[in-house]
């Protein structure tokens, strides 16, 4: 007969993280879960153990502690800003430099532009169409920033891939967190912007994924030959 051995602590507190992150996911956000006594009994481990647990979930933003009355475990949602930052944070241990975010940011594009041309939701659609009536009053480096994130928060509604989002952000965090030469300098840089930028919506409005994944192609390869020649 195999005589199973008893986890490890660590053993113990993954298996509570696994188990407590399930029932967070299987609930809706902002539901409880337990008090503390309850969930050691339901999981069949000590208090110690669950608070330990809690705390990783607490860090991955899928758990929040509330204390008083009506208090215990509650499941929650992580943000994609929140995490974005904290993956810009491992990056930037990592000595990532701008120029790989960059190479991320224009890559995702290239797919994000296209997938954004095969929805068909007016509102959004909409929406896109009044920011793109904004691009010849664009004429500050601040202003297109704001039009750039702008337009990928529409973008990221249309398409709703969850991953592409995530990373997406992060890439566009990381590379905000360098100083650099603007990649759009100058009169000659504004202008390319806004015919980048009229390219690329105007493949989206059309419905048109191919075209939209070859203009953004076109951009990603421009940039990235700037940013070759800049280092």
């Amino acid at each position: 007969m195999t005589v199973r051995k008893p986890k490890s602590r660590e053993g113990l507190v993954k298996a509570a993280v696994s188990q407590l992150r399930d029932m967070i996911v299987a609930q809706p956000p902002d539901t409880q879960i337990g008090s503390l006594p309850d969930l050691a009994k339901i999981l069949g481990v000590g208090i110690v153990t669950v608070q330990q647990a809690a705390r990783v979930l607490e860090h991955e933003g899928l758990l929040q502690v509330r204390r008083g009355p009506g208090g215990g475990y509650y499941g929650t949602r992580p943000e994609a800003e929140g995490l974005s930052r904290a993956i810009s944070g491992y990056l930037a241990l990592h000595h990532s430099a701008h120029p790989e975010a960059m190479d991320i940011i224009t890559l995702l594009d290239c797919e994000l532009m296209a997938a954004a041309a095969r929805v068909k939701d007016k509102a959004l659609r909409a929406k896109l169409t009044l920011l793109a009536q904004s691009i010849d009053d664009r004429n500050t480096a601040r202003s297109r920033a704001e039009f750039d994130q702008d337009m990928l928060d529409i973008l990221y509604l249309m398409v709703e891939r969850p991953l592409m989002e995530l990373l997406s952000r992060a890439a566009v965090h990381h590379y905000a967190e360098y100083p650099r030469a603007p990649v759009y300098g100058g009169a000659d840089g504004k202008q390319r912007w806004k015919r980048d930028k009229r390219a690329i919506i105007s493949a989206i409005l059309d419905s048109d994924p191919e075209r939209a994944r070859f203009e953004a192609f076109r951009r990603r390869r421009e940039i990235m030959k700037r940013l070759d020649a800049s280092i």
